[in-house]
Parts: C-alpha cells; sequence; structure tokens
C-alpha cells in the first residue's frame, strides 16, 4: 500500500510504528455553523481510509477532534444571545446527524478543546521550560525562530514569510511568526485558570495535546485534514508536537483537495456553501456521498447539480443491480460456482485492491465496482448453463463487499404498495387497448406515489425511487 505523504511530497509505503496497529488523528470541525459539502468530502475521504486500512487488516484508532472554543463560536454566541456550550452543542450535533445520513463511522474518540485544558496547559509549560515559548502579561506565545524546521510540512522560508509580516497592535508577541498558545482573558468571554494568568488556548495547540494524550505515544502513523489546514495549522501543530517531546509528531500526512464552485474553493467566509442538511432535501445521502468519492482525494472537486444528477444515475444503477439479483436468484438454477464466473468477479476485486493500493484512488476503485454492477446486469441475458444461484451469489457478494468498503449502503427492501401495483396492472391493460392517454396518467400516479414502473416481458414491475 503506497500513498503520497505530504511532508515528504512522495509516493511512499506504508509501514506503520506498531505493526498492525495504526493511530490515526483528523482535524474536526469548529461547530459554530452547518456543516458544509467540504466538510463532508474531508470526513468521507478519512472515512473510507480509514475502511480500507481496516478491510485491509489493520486495528485503525480513530481520533477526531473539536475545537468547541473559538473566536467564531464565541461571536455566534453574541450574536445570538446564547452560551457558547449551547452553540457549540448545537453544531455538535449537526454534525453528527451529517456522518450518521453519510454513513461516516464513529470515531474511537472525539475529544474536545473544553474538556482537556489540564492536559493543553501542561504542553504549554513545557515548552516554556524548553524554551520553545515565552509568557508576555498573561498570553503565552510560540517561538517561531527556535523550531529550525519550521516550514518543512507547507515548505515555506521562514525568512520569505517575515516579508510584509506585521506585529499587530495590542499584539506583544516578539516576532511576527510567532503564534499563540494561550490568549489572556477578555470581558465577556471564557476563560480559565492558568500560570499566566485567566485565558483559553489557542487554536493550535489544542490538536498538539488532545493528540498527544489521546493515542498515549508521541508519534501518530497519520495525521489527517483539508488541504487548507497545511499552513498555518498543521505546521504549527508540528512545531509545537515536535519541539515538546523531541520525536516526530506524525510518520504520514493527508490532505484532502477542497469541493469548489466555478473553480472557486466552497467556504462560510466566501459565502458560496451548500449546507449537507440542505442537499440532503435534494439528493439521497448515498448520492452525496458517491459524488464525493468521484474524484481523486487531493484533486479538487467542482460542485455541479449535473454532477450530482450523474452520481444519482449511477446510485441508482448500484442498488437496483442488487435488486436485479435477487429477482434472478428466484428462478436460477442450482449448481456449483463455475470458475469462469468466479475468476470475473474476482479480477474485479484485484482491480480494486490495485486502485486503493495507489494512493487511495477512488476513482479508480469506483470502475471496480460497477465491473461487479455490470457483471449482474449481464446475467439477465446469460443463457449459460453455468451461470447457477451460485454465481450470481458470488458476485453479489463481492459487490457488496466493495460497497462496504467505499461506505455506501443499500436500502432495505420496501414491500411494494398494493394500490400502486393494482395501478400498474391497469395501465398494462390500458397500453395494450392503446389507450395511451389512461396508461400516462396511471404513470404519473404511480409516479406520485414514488415507484418507477418498468415493463418486462413478465408483465409490469415496480421500483422505488431514490431521491434526486
Amino acid at each position: 500500500m503506497r500513498f503520497h505523504n505530504t511532508l515528504s511530497s512522495e509516493i511512499e509505503e506504508f509501514i506503520p510504528i506498531d505493526g498492525k496497529n495504526v493511530k490515526m488523528y483528523v482535524c474536526g470541525i469548529t461547530p459554530y455553523d452547518k456543516c458544509h459539502l467540504g466538510h463532508g468530502r474531508c470526513y468521507v475521504v478519512f472515512d473510507i481510509i480509514r475502511r480500507y486500512l481496516e478491510y485491509y487488516g489493520y486495528n485503525v484508532e480513530y481520533i477526531q477532534n473539536f475545537t468547541d472554543i473559538d473566536d467564531k463560536i464565541i461571536n455566534k454566541s453574541k450574536e445570538q444571545n446564547l452560551g457558547f456550550k449551547e452553540i457549540s452543542e448545537k453544531y455538535t450535533n449537526d454534525f453528527f446527524e451529517n456522518c450518521k445520513k453519510l454513513n461516516i463511522k464513529s470515531a474511537n474518540k472525539y475529544p474536545r478543546v473544553t474538556e482537556h485544558i489540564p492536559e493543553i496547559i501542561a504542553t504549554i509549560k513545557l515548552l516554556i521550560e524548553k524554551e520553545f515559548a515565552y509568557a508576555v502579561d498573561g498570553d503565552v506565545y510560540f517561538a517561531v525562530n527556535k523550531f529550525k524546521d519550521y516550514g518543512k510540512l507547507s515548505k515555506r522560508n521562514t525568512q520569505d514569510l517575515l516579508v510584509g509580516a506585521r506585529i499587530a497592535p495590542g499584539e506583544k508577541k516578539k516576532n511576527p511568526l510567532d503564534f499563540a498558545l494561550w490568549k489572556s482573558s477578555k470581558p465577556d468571554e471564557p476563560s480559565w485558570d492558568s500560570p499566566w494568568g485567566k485565558g483559553r488556548p489557542g487554536w493550535h495547540i489544542e490538536c498538539s495535546s488532545m493528540s498527544l494524550h489521546e493515542i498515549g505515544r508521541e508519534t501518530l502513523d497519520i495525521h489527517g485534514g483539508g488541504q487548507d489546514l497545511i499552513f498555518p495549522h498543521h505546521e504549527n501543530e508540528i512545531a509545537q508536537s515536535e519541539a515538546a517531546t523531541g520525536k516526530p509528531f506524525s510518520k504520514y500526512w493527508l490532505h484532502n483537495g477542497f469541493v469548489t464552485i466555478n473553480k472557486e474553493k466552497m467556504s462560510k467566509s466566501l459565502g458560496n456553501f451548500f449546507a449537507l442538511q440542505d442537499i440532503f432535501q435534494k439528493y439521497d445521502p448515498m448520492v452525496v456521498r458517491l459524488f464525493l468519492i468521484s474524484q481523486h482525494y487531493k484533486a479538487p472537486l467542482d460542485f455541479s447539480d449535473q454532477k450530482l444528477d450523474q452520481a444519482k444515475n449511477n446510485w441508482e444503477r448500484i442498488y437496483r443491480s442488487k435488486e436485479l439479483a435477487g429477482n434472478l436468484l428466484q428462478t436460477a438454477r442450482e449448481g456449483a460456482l463455475s470458475v469462469l464466473y468466479k475468476n470475473l468477479a474476482d479480477e474485479f476485486i484485484t482491480n480494486f485492491k490495485e486502485s486503493m493500493n495507489n494512493d487511495f484512488n477512488t476513482s479508480e476503485a469506483m470502475a471496480a465496482l460497477h465491473g461487479l454492477v455490470n457483471q449482474l446486469y449481464s446475467y439477465e441475458k446469460d443463457k449459460s448453463n453455468e451461470l447457477t444461484k451460485s454465481a450470481i451469489e458470488y458476485t453479489l457478494k463481492k459487490l457488496e463487499e466493495l460497497a462496504g468498503v467505499l461506505g455506501l449502503v443499500f436500502p432495505q427492501k420496501q414491500s411494494v404498495n398494493e394500490k400502486a401495483m393494482t395501478m400498474a396492472f391497469e395501465r398494462e391493460t390500458a397500453r395494450k387497448n392503446k389507450d395511451y392517454v389512461k396508461a400516462d396518467e396511471l404513470r404519473k400516479k404511480i409516479d406520485n406515489m414514488g415507484y418507477i414502473v418498468e415493463d418486462t416481458s413478465k408483465g409490469p414491475r415496480l421500483k422505488h425511487k431514490i431521491s434526486g
């Protein structure tokens, strides 16, 4: 298994620190607003990476934080005249609801900043003791010039960063590149006691302290997040963590690309974002998930209704193939699984693994899934004596296997409405009598009831519509 490591800018062989055990940390949300499609992409991407690692035989401990105290949360609480905890809890719940719909597996741990203040303070004290940080009038800053490897993740030179950098009015730091580890308290803002007076943590120190505390060792196997976090957030995490421990913070760094609209990054600050819950009003969550993995995880993913419509058509074809397999099994003959059909299905499994082993290439891996789908559809016209129940069951099993790795959930089989079925037979009679006006009226009524009529040689068949 090989994938791109942002730290080295190279494709590297994946060799975990501790055999089959993988420690994985992904930066979570700041819960101050609804989750948008960009969030959805990030957490679907790392969900699939986690699922594939587990499929491959690794034991993955997956940790994802919540930055539940931040300037944005404080500002939102003032706007809405609510406590900061109410704001963070409201949008944390929104996050979990969206994850459930997108079938994102729960993390093993969800550390929150407000629950780890003692650990954060301990890390800051250690950095001061090692002379990588300094306190000034209740604020504490990290001294960037003391950490010689600063810029190694983002490939930025400190001298270049200093060009045009300024110390803002009111800031007490010694160097424009220094960043806050602890912020002294302001009136009407949440604060905690510390050796430097009341205050709250800076943004970057939180992830360093929480990840080191939760994994129980000094080095992660994988640290993930969006490309927008490479600098300054992840760069600063490396500086803090490695200054504190003297060890590499993470062996591998993975970053997903942006969701864009007309080639521009989707973000709350630009006001061009779509909330996931709003998209789910129009599209089934599995359609959205399929769209989010349609491009390689590092590449930009441009949003459009046309692309979601294409994902909707693809998802319908995938899950209809399972329905078709169920119908074929009712009439297929008994018999052993032939080598021919087994090899056909196994080849798609091999192709899937090769694609995922090559930097988690989901866009290529999807071709293997569609290959199994096409194989199931081909069975409908297959008159070979070798096509047995065993062959259909084996192909279906492999389809479900790959769908599971990709986190795609097939809808539960639903019973067909008797009234709709009666209308379908009435429509069939109208068609035979060439009463096309009545047949079309009945089709529209059936459509409004949530079904699609499929005309077959054995009579009408009803299929449930999916969202979109």
